[in-house]
């Protein structure tokens, strides 16, 4: 006979207590405790070893040597940079976890694939929208595919029971928090139903071999459909990032079990939908501010691509009694250090001074070669001098204020001299600053510290 029990599951992290409590045991969080009801089915009370000595069948394990490696045939979205995240296009038979805040164009990408992938079924399961909404925003993009089938569901058993009929090649789930299982009392969108549903859909998707992409809006915490067990369970996770206010869009892998997951693909919104950027630098170098203190150019590396963006600084001195640090697309602790080592090493006055720091362009920067541009807009804002606009800045800053090697040196300088740069400053030290001294077309400035670095900027 079932036993009924209840337990109480974080909406945060996924952690299940007996009881409930007001705050959570393992993440810290106040309030987050959800009260679920768990059926449990009676077993025929073997144990392991009296099904091993029953001679039924086990899993034998397999030398390496024995095995052979399957051949990756991918399959091409059409949309070069959504293949670039993707690792070169799709594996069969995977699923796909998108993230991103509402209406930053999750569903407005996973509806322009449909119409460059003509060969293949496409079946987009809607659990917020109508057959047609969908329809009628399919019109305003213009996208008309006879590969494309709808289908408004929020049960998961209804669902999967399709993927049987309809013999689909792709299946696009809108999303995740919707859907629904009837063997859980739960709601929808709680970390069991999320969790479950996602298991079910993997499940089922490797058995048919459909590649699924699984559409998930993240909590105000950042994390993708709650709980961190989803991203465990999915082949590849790709984060959506950029606000609506910006026509950007960056899409980020976060976990590829086919790829890298340094690459991204870069988006601009428009009328029509996403369109791709081929070249990004020059998107995001179009409205930079020449002659006005507080800006340099830092030369990033995302993945296999370079990219230029511009770094904009405002320093001002505080009305209050602790300074202000807000930072916008880049770490605000490693902004704390950086401003640490010019008022430790250089002597300027940060601890009474306001910093307001800004990526241009929405992009978030997380590698430590952005810091001598961050660096140089910083001390071009406090001295109110503007920084050499034909200059772009590449190098990481250690704490005793010299410049340390960074990687693929070559490319960032080369693509620099692309946007018509005419010099550049970089770290004097690693191998590959002591090649680049030879004549590139441009203009190279190794510096061993920020203090010689800050000169060739701001004289």
């Amino acid at each position: 006979m079932a036993k009924t029990k209840t337990r109480y599951v974080c909406s945060t992290c996924g952690a299940i207590s007996v009881k409930y409590q007001g705050k959570c045991f393992e993440c810290g969080n106040w309030g987050t405790l959800v009260e679920e009801v768990v059926v449990e089915e009676k077993g025929n009370g073997k144990s392991r070893t009296a099904f091993a000595s029953s001679g039924a069948a086990l899993a034998v394990p397999k030398r390496l040597k024995d095995l052979h490696a399957l051949k990756e045939d991918r399959l091409s979205t059409g949309i070069g940079e959504f293949d670039r995240v993707l690792g070169g296009g799709l594996m069969q038979a995977s699923v796909i976890l998108i993230g991103g805040e509402p209406g930053v164009g999750k569903s407005t990408l996973m509806l322009q694939i449909a119409p460059k992938m003509l060969a293949q079924t496409i079946l987009y399961i809607s659990a917020e929208e109508s057959v047609h909404q969908i329809k009628n925003r399919a019109e305003r993009m213009g996208v008309a595919s006879d590969n494309l089938l709808l289908l408004a569901e929020t049960e998961l058993e209804a669902i999967l029971d399709t993927f049987a009929t309809a013999k689909p090649d792709i299946v696009v789930i809108d999303s995740i928090q919707t859907i629904y299982s009837t063997l859980y009392e739960s709601s929808p969108g709680s970390v069991t139903q999320v969790r479950e549903c996602t298991s079910r859909i993997m499940q089922t998707a490797k058995k048919f071999g459909i590649t699924a992409f699984v559409i998930g809006h993240i909590t105000k915490e950042g994390s993708i459909a709650g709980p961190k067990a989803l991203e465990h369970i999915v082949d590849t996770v790709l984060q959506f990032e950029g606000d609506s206010n910006y026509r950007y869009r960056i899409l980020r892998a976060l976990k590829n079990r086919f790829g890298s997951t340094n690459e991204i693909g870069v988006f601009e919104m428009a009328e029509e939908g996403l369109a791709e950027v081929a070249n990004p630098s020059e998107l995001f170098l179009a409205e930079r501010s020449y002659g006005v203190s507080g800006s340099c150019v830092a030369s990033s590396v995302e993945g296999s691509r370079p990219i230029l963006v511009e770094v904009q600084a405002l320093v001002s001195k505080t009305n209050y009694a602790a300074p202000q640090r807000v930072s916008s697309g880049f770490d605000g602790r490693r902004l704390s250090l950086l401003l640490a080592v010019l008022d430790k090493r250089l002597g300027l006055p940060m601890w009474s001074q306001d910093v307001f720091l800004n990526i241009a362009g929405g992009l978030r920067l997380t590698e430590p070669a952005v810091d001598l541009a961050v660096a140089v807009s910083i001390a071009s804002s406090l001295r109110d001098i503007p920084a050499d606009s034909s200059t772009a800045a590449i190098g990481e800053i250690g704490l005793a204020g010299e410049l340390r090697a960074v990687p693929h040196l070559e490319r960032r300088v080369m693509e620099a001299k692309k946007l018509g740069f005419e010099r550049v400053v970089v770290p004097r030290y690693g191998k590959e600053s002591k090649q680049l001294e030879k004549n590139f077309g441009i203009d190279v400035k190794p510096c061993a510290t920020l203090n010689a670095a800050l000169n060739v900027f701001l004289g």
